[in-house]
């Protein structure tokens, strides 16, 4: 992997921690059914539920970046395209959400830095491999 792919894949980790910030502050988990539902899965007291996983999904985004990433494992490329496929869907159901709900909704505002941000590491990862 590239420099500029790995730099990409920092700032989409960046991007999706201010984003779990603000939807930790929105408390998505009481107001979006599928949030509940996951953290209701873990424990009882969903607001921990959402703290625990949170911490999980960037200490993997971490350890994806730091080894597979930055070392140019093979299988590196897969993990960029997977974080990037996640990363564009969460961007686009935000503001669907949002407009659906017909008012604000947790996550709604860091949601375009989740899709330009996944955008440019598509971009970075298709200059690398053009295919």
């Amino acid at each position: 992997m590239t420099t500029r792919v790995t730099w990409a894949f920092g700032v989409l980790l960046l991007a999706q921690t201010v984003h779990t910030v603000e939807e930790y502050y929105g408390r998505l988990w009481e107001s979006f059914p599928p949030a509940r539902f996951l953290t209701g899965l873990v424990s009882q007291d969903r607001e921990w539920s959402f703290v625990a996983l949170s911490i999980l999904l960037f200490a993997f985004g971490l350890w994806c970046l730091l080894w597979p990433v930055r070392r140019g494992w093979p299988s590196a490329a897969y993990f960029a395209w997977g974080w990037l496929i996640v990363e564009v869907i969460n961007g686009i159901v935000h503001p669907v959400w949002t407009v659906h709900e017909g008012g604000y909704t947790a996550g709604v505002a860091t949601a375009p830095l989740l899709l330009a941000s996944a955008v440019y590491l598509g971009y970075q990862l298709r200059r690398e491999n053009p295919k």
